[in-house]
């Protein structure tokens, strides 16, 4: 999805968790070593595209090793919860913005 901002995240590969293929994606795309214990689930996103169904789940991790770097290209930004509708993003994600808003204000961090 060029030019848009999107979840670090992919596809779960053959004998893979949710979990795992998100440490996976994370160490690919951006440098990081997370560990499955350090994440929890957060939500999950549904949404029907032309060509493919997507459900997705969403974790948040509380702790990793490693400094982001973008290996894939990509731009990176760290934003506030209430900024994050200022990026254009997938339809799938644009829901998740508000739940995304809620948890900060709540002081879950």
């Amino acid at each position: 999805m060029a030019g848009l901002w999107e979840f670090p995240g992919g596809k779960v590969e053959a004998g893979e968790s949710p979990q795992g293929a998100l440490a996976r994606e994370l160490k690919e795309e951006l440098g990081l070593t997370v560990s499955e214990a350090d994440m929890s689930a957060f939500s999950f996103a549904s949404h029907d595209y032309e060509s493919f169904r997507l459900l997705m789940p969403v974790f948040l991790v509380r702790s990793w090793t490693g400094d982001i770097e973008p290996r894939e290209g990509q731009q990176l930004a760290w934003v506030a919860a209430e900024e994050i509708g200022r990026y254009p993003a997938p339809a799938a994600d644009i829901p998740l913005f508000a739940q995304f808003i809620d948890w900060s204000r709540a002081g879950r961090a």
